[in-house]
């Protein structure tokens, strides 16, 4: 798997997510992406309960800790890396997390305008 260049929305250089939970496709705690990265997860998200129970609802528990895949459940104020497409679900339907602009992948912007992202941006002064 080959590595897109790690830039993030402001075309500079992509800052880390979170290291605790381990986070990002490659879990390296970025939002990197690569061709493989089918569901582009590529936006860095800070859950909250009312999203963690959205996502759950649409068939993918965020929640519920999956030990086999070393995975200890998200809880809300957690940075994740999230597919770009489940981010703009969530966002039409009026559940769409805060998200880290300067930890977000520039690929996120394939699916999600840049004004729609900045609205819930937690690090925009």
């Amino acid at each position: 798997m080959q590595q897109e260049e790690s830039l993030n929305v402001f075309d500079q250089p992509l800052i880390p997510c979170a290291m605790d939970p381990l986070t990002g496709f490659f879990r390296d705690g970025c939002c990197n992406t690569c061709i493989e990265d089918y569901g582009s997860h590529t936006v860095c998200v800070v859950v909250n309960r009312e999203f963690l129970e959205f996502s759950r609802f649409r068939g993918n528990d965020l929640s519920t800790p999956n030990p086999e895949f070393g995975f200890p459940g998200l809880r809300p104020g957690d940075h994740w890396c999230l597919c770009a497409a489940r981010w703009k679900e969530a966002f039409d339907m009026g559940m769409a997390p805060k998200l880290v602009l300067q930890a977000t992948h520039k690929r996120a912007l394939d699916v999600i305008p840049m004004d729609i992202l900045k609205q819930f941006a937690s690090d925009l002064n």
